[in-house]
């Protein structure tokens, strides 16, 4: 077995990886070979000359346009007539059982001061409900208002993997069916030195790191989760990202638009706040769609703007997408993805020559991932609808400031509030507008407008109390 590992790597210059071999015993050196093995030398060894050793270029296409979009408000008859039809047709696919949810969940809560899956992470402003369980509980509503089991689907990673499934089976998967909540594990990517060479994260392990948001749809076939959708007659995913817990699990106009469209993937877009504003920007170029990230779009092109005013690159990404199946087949048909791939430099801990772990204080390696948006250039046809940032995106990827932790909790407060009082029920504000109580409504209750409504006329609710430790409806 050495011997072929050897000859193997000598090939691509990467021999180095065997060099604590005979220190091992046969269950460490199985481990690593499995790892060797599973690498695609000749692909990497390309990857590795373009996005290491040289720094990669962003080419901008010289015919790069703003992306059209369906708006979010429309007074034209013709749209008006077209979003009605769409809301209908998403309503019946959800009542028909065509659709899943898939939630990305591989990340870890180090950013918010947590140990633990990010899904793991309490936040709800009353209850502290968890992400997940917020997720689930929603799905549990959809399930009754629908008259079916929805299938969940989520990608963990290698790191949070066990983690995250012992967490749904201590909370008894918050009242889902446990086959209907189905776990996959996202790809990895080994970390590579700027020299070239990979980097081992112990004498019989490589360092890996997940291989980004775009291995989801690889993952999915290689886990059998794809399989099961056409066995499960599942035609439509939902995917979103778990720290974004404003998001609508499935919103039936936003599907609708997917299936009347005959779209093979779609996108929700938001209006940016300013023009280097953090959100990719969904752009044409020769026909197709395609995301430029904001660090990459021109100065002059991200400042551009109509004659009244309004960015010309006004549509960002929150990352919310309605993805047919049949696309993702398509796509992995032959076991493999290939979406470009970013750079990411990090500071990767290793093993050095003499046995040792390294903790590098400056970026020493490359991490490479793809994203999930570079997809959307290989669909045939696609659409792409504004939301409302205030029901749609309260990203958690901070503890504190612009998208944190307490700018989620006041989105999901005013969320809560604003439908309260579109039911007629007065809500107490301060003098700066803002609900002067911390407000949550429970989604096994309610996950829109209409079930608010009706909650509150059945509960005869009219005005809120005022609580120091704020009102939780449920």
């Amino acid at each position: 077995m050495y011997q072929e590992l050897y000859d193997k790597l000598s090939k691509y210059g990467q021999q180095h990886l065997l060099q604590f071999w005979n220190e091992l015993d046969s269950s460490r050196q199985e481990n690593l070979a499995a790892q060797l093995n599973a690498i695609d030398w000749e692909n990497l060894t390309g990857q590795i000359k373009t996005y290491v050793l040289k720094q990669p270029e962003v080419s901008i296409p010289h015919d790069l346009a703003p992306a059209p979009y369906f708006p979010l408000h429309t007074h034209e008859s013709d749209l008006t007539e077209l979003y009605r039809k769409a809301a209908v047709k998403g309503h019946e696919l959800l009542h028909a059982g065509k659709v899943a949810a898939l939630t990305v969940a591989g990340g870890q809560g180090s950013r918010l001061g947590y140990e633990g899956p990010k899904g793991t992470y309490p936040i709800t402003p009353v209850k502290h409900k968890t992400l997940f369980q917020y997720f689930a509980e929603s799905i549990l509503r959809l399930n009754a208002k629908y008259d079916q089991e929805m299938n969940w689907y989520i990608m963990t990673s290698k790191l949070n993997d066990l983690q995250t499934k012992d967490f749904f089976e201590k909370n008894d998967y918050f009242g889902l069916k446990q086959d209907k909540v189905i776990f996959f594990t996202q790809g990895t990517m080994p970390a590579i030195g700027y020299d070239g060479k990979l980097l081992l994260a112990d004498k019989d392990s490589l360092a890996l790191a997940p291989d980004g948001h775009g291995g989801t749809l690889l993952a999915l076939k290689r886990s059998g989760a794809l399989g099961r959708m056409r066995a499960d007659g599942i035609d439509y995913i939902s995917y979103f990202q778990v720290d974004n817990p404003l998001v609508s699990i499935v919103n039936p106009l936003f599907l609708g638009l997917h299936a009347i469209e005959e779209s093979e993937m779609s996108a929700i877009m938001l209006a940016k706040t300013g023009p280097f504003e953090k959100l990719g920007n969904f752009c044409m170029s020769g026909g197709r769609l395609q995301i430029i990230e904001y660090s990459d779009l021109p100065e002059e092109l991200a400042k551009a703007k109509h004659h009244d005013g309004s960015l010309k690159f006004i549509a960002g990404s929150p990352a919310i997408h309605i993805i047919s199946r049949k696309f993702v087949e398509a796509l992995t048909a032959d076991g493999k993805l290939n979406l470009p791939w970013h750079r990411a430099d990090k500071k990767v801990p290793f093993i050095g020559s003499a046995g040792e772990l390294i903790t590098p204080e400056t970026a020493n390696a490359v991490k490479l991932e793809s994203f999930i948006f570079d997809a959307l250039p290989m669909a045939t046809r696609t659409v792409v609808l504004e939301a409302d940032r205030a029901e749609e995106f309260a990203p958690t990827k901070n503890k504190t400031g612009v998208d944190s932790v307490e700018s989620c909790q006041a989105m999901l407060i005013e969320r809560d509030a604003r439908r309260l009082a579109k039911a007629g029920v007065k809500v107490p504000r301060g003098k700066d507008g803002k609900p002067s109580i911390a407000v949550e409504i429970s989604p096994r209750i309610a996950i829109d407008d209409e079930d608010v409504a009706a909650y509150c006329r059945t509960h005869e609710i009219m005005d809120l109390p005022s609580r120091h430790e704020g009102v939780y409806l449920s």
